[in-house]
Formats: structure tokens, C-alpha cells, sequence
């Protein structure tokens, strides 16, 4: 059964043991031999597919590109076969951290993959890119992929579950770093002192603030999960060296609870797999049908239900003399969770996100854009609803400048239920005409969510795949792709080493190729 750890601050002269340290706990459940349930197995099927989707999508986008020329640049160290790059050829390799790095951020680019929120939000897909680097560099077999992938999802999530970041602007990627050092402990077996080091290095190494998701955002948003995957391949590489880390690094009276969370006084309940238990956090996350903030998902789904039910909300409703398009509109006001109004709502106070000239970081962090543009268009694209033509279009500015959110406390009180029934990401909206009169709706989940009214199963994961991977794999690339990841637990080492996608030829040749140090 699950297990809760007791989390505090301790005094330097209380001296903490290690047996009673986050890290620690951490490490048992990672050492834990348990066997994966054949749906969580199922479920990491589906995430890498997923990955694969997202990572095709970005592959000639400059952040990408950037960082897969940095791993192109570094070549395989010597102490295995080295690791596949998204979009290159499979002989082509280079060392796990550098495919951590280049695959962390094909795929985060477009932030389009899954999802999981609870006190703080996560993207545990992002534990996928560093694992499956090790897996292929020391030739692990897909046994052992899907074992180190479930401790990666398992131990985000618990984190998540129990500690918020943002609430004191730290990056959420300080959950990733541990949750990725533990994974690949597991996937190598790795004993609990070397996986505890390990945890603590990479924690060390990852608590940054959250300004990469705050005003204008910055191409450093993709980078910032993938740069966490990176610590963590380097963390459990020092350790297993025998070096060792800060500790007791959560609990310590300098550690990051004390400084950077909720101070000498603060206590935490992190739930965590008791022995033996099987590891299913991952059932409990859900993927994007739309590329942006999870938070816009059900937003997106009940814009585009409004679109089709209500036609004068379109984006070319019935000409009226002397107004816009958007004109007959005078307000909408979406009443959400505390999460959502600050965070990509106009509770952040950040203009940018009503700046038409903004980057497409940001606007993906804009709910009043979003909102917007899929209540004209009754669609989302991960390009064209991005395109500068498409955020500054008149009428569409028009109508995004009406639009705010507000907190309500119901809605932020589902956000924050631990009753999966309830659990809510979205909220009420109220659209108010020029002539006094209101429509009024709203939406609890995102139709893709396993409680929305379309929740995903593998043939929507492998349509995603198709739809964003034909434009830049061949077709027999797309099916060699598909067949392999569906035989996940029963590949082999050299299989494994297969598990990523080649572009067509000419793709990878018209992104940028930019020049740095290395």
C-alpha cells in the first residue's frame, strides 16, 4: 500500500539520518524489483508513441535544431554505443546526456505531449528522452526501459502531488531532475545508496526560477525540462563514480525546502509506493489533443462546441453595418481555477499575453488568445493557430481584448481535489452581447481527458503520431516506428537502440543549422 513520507526542515545538529530523507525514500522505491502492470506497460506505449509525435512536429524548429547541432558535436563517450537523436539517422549518434538534451527539447518545443497537475504541474513525458538515452547508450532491453520509465513517471507525480513550486516561482522541472535520476537508477538497478546520490545531485542541480514561464517567454521554456534530463544522466553517472551530494538535500536547514519552498517551518506529505507496490502513477496523467498550456485544453474544446452550436461567434458571423467582427461581442469572462487566472490568465499581469507581436511561447500561455482563436475558428493547429498573421488579425485582437478570466473558488477547489471524478481543469465562461443578453456554459476536463467526452486510447496516439509525422517521415519510416514501440517489453537491447524516428531526406537540411562553441 502506499506509503506517506513526513517531510520537514531539520536543524544540522538534529542530524537527519539518510534512511529518513526524502532522497532516500525516493531511492527504495526505485531500487523496488516490482513488476509493471500490463496497462502501465500499455500506457508507456502510448507516451512514447506520444513523445515521437511531439518530437516529429519540431524537428525543423530552430530550439530544436539548436540543440540537436550542440548534441551532433559531441561525440559518443566510451563507455557504450552511444544514443539516437530525433530526426537523425540511427547509426548516427552521440553521448546520453547530449541525446537527453537534443530529444528533451524536440520534445517540449511545441508543448504538445502529456501532462499531470496537482500542487504543482509537470510534463512526465519529460522523463521518456533521458531514460530511453541511457537505455540505448549501455544497451538495456525494453524490460528494462519500461521499468525505469514507470519510476520516472512514478516519482514526478508523487512530488507533484504533495509539493508546489510555482506557488514560489520555482521552476516545475525541480521535480524532474530527481524523478529522471531515479528512473534511470531503476532502469539500470542500480543500488539505493548510488540512486539516493544520484537524486540528490540532481535535485542540487535543477532548482531554478520559474521567470523562463513569465512575461515573454523565452525559446529557454523547451530547453529547461530537457537541461533537467541532462543532470540527471550526468547526477547517476558522478554517482555511480562514487561521488557524492548535498544532503539532506530537501530537508536540509539550507536545503531547498528551507530557502526556496515554504521555509524552516513548512511539512510535506509525499505519498510514495510502499514495497512491492506496483508503480501506476503514470494511468493517473493525461495527453494533449491540442498543442498548448494543459490548462487551454477543455478551453479549446468548449470554444470550438461554442463555434459550432452558436454561429454568430464565428469569425465571420452576418455583416452588420458600422461594426466588426468581432464587435457584437462586449465581454467574456472565463471563471476558472486560482492556477489557470495566474498562471496563463490575465491574473498573471502580464501584457504580453495580449500583445499580437508576442512569441509563440507566450501566446501558448495566453488563455484570452487561445480562447479567441478557437472560438472563431472552431479548430486549434500547432502552426497556423500560432502564425504572426493569425495573432494579428484585426478582428481577432479585437475580440481577444475583450476577454479576461476571473478565479472562482469551486473551480479551484476541483482543480485541487484528489477525487478523480471531480478533478477539474477548466471552468465557466460568460459571454456577454452588446445587447444585454449572455450565453453562459462551461467545461469540468478536455474532451481527450480518460474522463472527458473523447478520452484518448492508442488509435487516437497513433493518429496523433501520423497526422504530425507524414509531413517529415516516409511512410515505411511512420510503420517501422509504430511496429517497434508496440513490441516495447519485448525488444531487445539492439532493438531499443531503434526506438526513434529518421526524417525524410532534405527535412533536417532546410532547419537552421547554427554555429556555437562546441
Amino acid at each position: 500500500m502506499t506509503v506517506t513520507h513526513h517531510l520537514r526542515v531539520h536543524r544540522s545538529d538534529e542530524n537527519l539520518a539518510r534512511e529518513g530523507q526524502l532522497a532516500w525514500a525516493i531511492a527504495r522505491v526505485a531500487a523496488d524489483p516490482v513488476e509493471v502492470d500490463s496497462d502501465v506497460v500499455d500506457m508507456i506505449v502510448n507516451r512514447i508513441i506520444d513523445n515521437a509525435a511531439v518530437a516529429a512536429a519540431s524537428l525543423t524548429r530552430a530550439p530544436v535544431s539548436a540543440a540537436r547541432q550542440q548534441a551532433l558535436d559531441h561525440p559518443v563517450s566510451v563507455g557504450g554505443e552511444g544514443s539516437t537523436i530525433f530526426g537523425c539517422a540511427l547509426e548516427r549518434r552521440t553521448s546520453p546526456e547530449w541525446a537527453a538534451w537534443a530529444n528533451g527539447v524536440a520534445v517540449r518545443e511545441l508543448d504538445y505531449h502529456d501532462t499531470f497537475l496537482a500542487a504543482e504541474y509537470s510534463h512526465p513525458g519529460d522523463n521518456i528522452p533521458p531514460i530511453l538515452a541511457v537505455a540505448q547508450h549501455v544497451g538495456c532491453d525494453g524490460t528494462a526501459l519500461v521499468r525505469g520509465i514507470a519510476t520516472g513517471y512514478e516519482i514526478q507525480m508523487d512530488l507533484v502531488r504533495a509539493i508546489s513550486l510555482h506557488k514560489h516561482k520555482i521552476d516545475h522541472v525541480a521535480h524532474l531532475g530527481p524523478s529522471a535520476a531515479a528512473g534511470i537508477g531503476t532502469l539500470l538497478g542500480l543500488d539505493v545508496e548510488t540512486i539516493y546520490q544520484a537524486i540528490g545531485q540532481a535535485l542540487h542541480t535543477t532548482t531554478a526560477t520559474r521567470q523562463s514561464r513569465k512575461g515573454e517567454i523565452s525559446t529557454w521554456k523547451a530547453f529547461a525540462p530537457a537541461f533537467a534530463g541532462k543532470m540527471a544522466v550526468e547526477a547517476v553517472d558522478r554517482a555511480m563514480r562514487g561521488e557524492t551530494s548535498p544532503s539532506p538535500i530537501y530537508e536540509g536547514e539550507d536545503g531547498v525546502i528551507a530557502w526556496m519552498l515554504d521555509g524552516p517551518d513548512a511539512s510535506y506529505d509525499v505519498p510514495l509506493p510502499g514495497e512491492g507496490e506496483p508503480k501506476r502513477a503514470i494511468l493517473d496523467s493525461y495527453t494533449k489533443e491540442h498543442s498548448a498550456e494543459y490548462q487551454a485544453q477543455a478551453w479549446i474544446d468548449l470554444a470550438r462546441k461554442l463555434h459550432n452550436e452558436r454561429p454568430e461567434l464565428r469569425s465571420v458571423p452576418e455583416p452588420v453595418e458600422g461594426q466588426g467582427p468581432g464587435s457584437q461581442i462586449e465581454s467574456i469572462v472565463l471563471h476558472t481555477s486560482h492556477h489557470t487566472h495566474y498562471v496563463i490568465g490575465s491574473g498573471a499581469g502580464d501584457p504580453q499575453k495580449y500583445d499580437p507581436h508576442a512569441s509563440r511561447e507566450t501566446l501558448d500561455h495566453s488563455i484570452p488568445y487561445i480562447f479567441a482563436v478557437a472560438l472563431q475558428d472552431g479548430t486549434w493547429h500547432h502552426v497556423d493557430s500560432y502564425l504572426p498573421e493569425r495573432a494579428q488579425r484585426p478582428d481577432t485582437v479585437e475580440l481577444w481584448k475583450k476577454i479576461t478570466t476571473a478565479e472562482d473558488e469551486e473551480w479551484t477547489r476541483r482543480y485541487h481535489s484528489e477525487d478523480p471524478d471531480e478533478k477539474a481543469f477548466g471552468g465557466r465562461v460568460v459571454i456577454r452581447f452588446a445587447d444585454g443578453s449572455e450565453l453562459v456554459d462551461e467545461i469540468a476536463v478536455a474532451d481527450a481527458h480518460p474522463l472527458g467526452a473523447r478520452p484518448f486510447a492508442r488509435e487516437d496516439y497513433i493518429r496523433k503520431f501520423r497526422t504530425l509525422a507524414e509531413p517529415v517521415l516516409e511512410p515505411a519510416e511512420i510503420e517501422r516506428f509504430l511496429e517497434l514501440v508496440q513490441r516495447l517489453p519485448a525488444l531487445s537491447p539492439d532493438e531499443v537502440r531503434e526506438l526513434s524516428i529518421v526524417a525524410k531526406l532534405g527535412v533536417l537540411a532546410l532547419a537552421p543549422a547554427p554555429k556555437g562553441l562546441f
